[in-house]
């Protein structure tokens, strides 16, 4: 379980630090995420960012809508300053708040979007009804997230090396895969006043590594980020020689072209007010 909390915390930070790699394991689908959002949008449309990170996003509708008025939030400090700290030329306004309080007062987006960012909320339907109320009349949604976590194969290869897996989460528990099931998503959002939901499956590569060394690249990533992370430094020195020569094997097995990539699958929701 991820919650706000962690956001704020030590999983901000460590995104903040990690960004590049991060944004590079989403790369694929955040090209078609933008893709997603162009297409169904004026050149000159109001954009809000939702869990902006440290504003791939934001950046790509940026250059894609070079008109658009754009603003990126994120209740992490440290994402939003990494944020802030790539916006060399002022394009793009980023503000460091929770998503779910924040009020734009006359400003109303006309497109909210999320690239993985609306999974851990405690509350989602609060949240979604939240987004409808501070939205443009007509506004639209469009927002990715993963689907199941089988369909995700390195959300199930590099826990399953632990000395002792962690226990499935809770059903539905903010996190990582909180979105995964189409008919809980679907009821969300249209408890909060969203029609038209749909979803569109994409399958990507996660890419883990890449460099003069990809598979340490890879091994280093998750050993940073991702739900396996904090239980990999939590081993103890045997365990982790023992983890690291199996992950290595493991991540060889994935080794193309000089990258480490795992298949990924995602769900990419549209809807409207």
């Amino acid at each position: 379980m991820t919650n706000a909390a962690d956001w704020q915390g030590a999983v901000g930070r460590n995104w903040a630090a990690e960004f590049e790699r991060t944004d590079r394991s989403l790369s694929e689908l955040n090209a078609v995420l933008v893709d997603r959002i162009a297409s169904r949008i004026s050149p000159d449309a109001r954009i809000l960012d939702i869990g902006c990170g440290a504003g791939a996003t934001s950046f790509a509708l940026a250059e894609r809508l070079p008109t658009a008025d754009i603003v990126g939030i994120d209740l992490s400090e440290s994402l939003a300053l990494a944020a802030r700290a790539r916006n060399t030329d002022g394009r793009v306004r980023f503000e460091i708040h929770d998503a779910t309080r924040w009020s734009g007062n006359d400003w109303r987006p006309d497109m909210l979007v999320s690239r993985h960012g609306v999974m851990f909320f405690d509350d989602p339907v609060a949240a979604f009804s939240h987004f409808a109320e501070i939205a443009s009349a007509d506004a639209q949604l469009v927002f990715s997230c993963f689907m199941d976590r089988a369909e995700n194969d390195w959300a199930v290869e590099i826990p399953a090396l632990l000395p002792a897996p962690p226990p499935p989460p809770q059903p539905f528990a903010p996190g990582p895969f909180a979105f995964s099931d189409p008919d809980h998503v679907r009821n969300i959002l249209g408890q909060a006043g969203w029609k038209n939901a749909r979803a569109e499956s994409v399958i990507f590569s996660y890419v883990a590594g890449a460099g003069d060394d990809a598979v340490a690249d890879a091994t280093d990533f998750f050993s940073r980020i991702g739900p396996a992370a904090p239980l990999i430094r939590n081993l103890d020195s045997e365990e982790k020689s023992v983890f690291f020569e199996h992950l290595s094997q493991k991540l060889c097995n994935h080794l193309v072209d000089g990258t480490v990539m795992f298949k990924a699958a995602a769900w990419i929701w549209s809807a409207h007010l």
